[in-house]
């Protein structure tokens, strides 16, 4: 008999891929706003409300749910709903388990690399390093923190929590905003063009969740991030090199990103850079760890 695995943020992109990923081997169930399909149910997350059912004979929860982080301005009812969206959902999954009397094999949380802080520096931050002081560290340590009560509160046996750089997909996200301006010659870096980039391919970031599912000794924080490091220049010349496309225009100035996204451009315009090493360490291989390949892999159609 299959595990049952519940995925919340069912709509998102790394839920969709996950579920190609594993579906065949686990029989999976998703948390949505409107229950569309068989295997989804119904929650609430505002109001406090969860369809139980879902969580009937569940072993693990993937805990994806969470408003983009780089949708719009953050503004102070934003910021209220970025946090909300990660710690009241998981608040919620809490209380239906204890009212269930359930405890699950396992937790496993989307996080962000942004645990560590929004700055440029020489550093190289690891799994050991504390938090930063700015309002996207402070997201991520509430949303870590939801998860680790998990575990606090003897409702699952272990919470893996994965932080996660820039996910690079064809299909939506930051390259999918990028390749465009690229391919039609007004492409260029952002800001000084120096702040790091952590990415990671989307095949490589499921499979990190599929990894944490199966390896049941991993527990705490893994940076979900490629090995290889790329600052904004680099990432930009690399998917014109891939798309064959040159690069004519300057840098996007610094005030013109900070008029059109106000306080959200400091995540855009500084970044650090992160180690992989302890999930390598504990066995994972990724299959894109050169930023040429993984996008010749995304854009062979483009």
């Amino acid at each position: 008999m299959k595990e049952v695995v519940l995925i919340t943020g069912a709509s998102g992109m790394i839920a969709r891929e996950l579920a190609k990923k594993i579906g065949n081997e686990y029989d999976l169930r998703f948390l949505t706003r409107k229950k569309v399909r068989a295997n989804e149910y119904e929650w609430d997350i505002k109001n406090k409300i969860i369809d139980e059912k879902a969580l009937e004979n569940v072993s693990h929860i993937i805990h994806l749910a969470g408003a983009n982080i780089s949708e719009k301005r953050w503004t102070p009812a934003r910021k209220k709903e970025l946090i909300s969206s990660r710690v009241d959902s998981a608040a919620l999954l809490r209380h239906a388990l204890i009212q269930k009397e359930m405890k699950l094999k396992s937790f496993i949380s989307a996080s962000g690399i942004n645990f560590y802080g929004t700055h440029t520096t020489e550093k190289i931050y690891s799994e050991n390093d504390p938090p930063g002081h700015d309002f996207l560290s402070e997201v991520v340590v509430l949303w870590e923190r939801a998860a680790d009560h998990f575990k606090e509160q003897n409702l699952a046996e272990r919470v893996v929590k994965i932080r996660t750089a820039v996910v690079l997909s064809e299909k939506e996200g930051a390259l999918k905003k990028m390749v465009p301006p690229i391919q039609y010659y007004i492409g260029s870096p952002l800001g000084s063009g120096k702040q790091y980039m952590p990415w990671i391919h989307i095949e490589d970031i499921c499979s990190i969740y599929e990894f944490a599912l199966k390896k049941t000794n991993l527990h705490g924080a893994y940076n979900a991030v490629s090995p290889q490091h790329a600052t904004n220049t680099e990432l930009t010349k690399e998917i014109a090199e891939v798309l064959n496309k040159p690069l004519f225009m300057p840098n996007v100035p610094t005030f013109i990103l900070k008029m059109l996204f106000g306080e959200l451009a400091d995540a855009i315009l500084e970044g650090s850079r992160a180690s992989s090493q302890k999930i390598q360490e504990a066995g994972f291989h990724f299959k894109f760890p050169d930023l040429n390949k993984a996008l010749k892999d995304l854009l062979k159609a483009q």
